[in-house]
């Protein structure tokens, strides 16, 4: 039985981390020493899948290089110039991933970026993801339960933390109560979703994958995976600096040893 890919939709600019952004692809951009795909990438091989599709667009050889040249990264080498022969030391990390690069266009949306890599993904279900969000999700629940739902897409509701703060106000109007970190209370798309490959069919060129909900919620073909734990976009440099200070103090979804 073959292990069903998933995709990771890497092509966007990015433009609220332009600073970062001017000169790599969002997805690169550095959590504790590691691009966040790489830490997406992490969530996903500790469940056993290991088999990615990297949805490539602005600034996609970044990612090629990096991967290609990951060995001299990450690990300690001795380079003779005088032949050019390359001695490894050791390699911080044991990685098994299996990855297929796909130049999906400079501007093109989610869902056609996710139209432009259908002729990688061989099996009938398959998994997709955004470039930059981290949760401690449980990958094989998530693809047990849109099993069972029979549903054609499932995606993944979390409930992130608002960044103003919320309140709560008695009838008369005084302040019960006010969190720092409030959390909605309607969950949100966290961005990791399951497909069967009929999608396909739904998905119309030049679309945000969104897009595709819609006519399948009329059909009942749209199952909701809650996940109550930790989600985290990275949207901006408080971001950035947040789950910096996450992955030297407690970083919750590093759920890999």
């Amino acid at each position: 039985m073959k292990k069903i890919k998933t995709v990771i939709l890497c092509g966007g600019i990015g433009y609220r981390l332009k600073e970062e952004t001017e000169f790599k692809p969002k997805p690169m951009i550095e959590i504790g020493g590691k691009p966040i795909l790489w830490h997406i990438m992490k969530i996903y091989s500790h469940w056993g899948f290991n088999d990615f599709i990297i949805a490539l667009g602005y600034k996609g050889n970044i990612i090629k290089d990096y991967f290609v040249n990951k060995k001299y990264y990450d690990g300690d080498f001795r380079l003779n110039t005088a032949n050019n022969k390359i001695i490894h030391y050791r390699r911080s990390e044991n990685e098994k991933f299996k990855i297929t690069f796909v130049d999906t266009g400079l501007e093109s949306l989610t869902g056609e970026r996710l139209r432009r890599v259908q002729k990688y993904i061989d099996t009938d279900q398959f998994m997709l993801t955004y470039g930059d969000g981290l949760a401690d999700i449980n990958i094989k629940k998530l693809l047990s339960f849109h099993t069972a739902k029979r549903a054609v897409a499932t995606f993944t509701g979390v409930y992130p933390t608002l960044k103003y703060g919320g309140a709560s106000a008695d009838r008369e109007g005084y302040v019960k109560s006010f969190e720092k970190k409030a959390q909605i209370k309607q969950s949100i798309n966290g961005g990791f979703m399951v497909f069967n490959k009929s999608i396909f069919k739904y998905l119309k060129p030049n679309t945000m994958i969104e897009d595709v909900f819609d006519p399948l919620i009329s059909k009942k073909q749209v199952s909701l995976f809650e996940h109550p734990g930790f989600f985290h976009a990275m949207d901006t440099y408080n971001d950035v600096s947040d789950l910096n200070e996450m992955w030297s103090a407690n970083p919750a979804w590093k759920i890999w040893a």
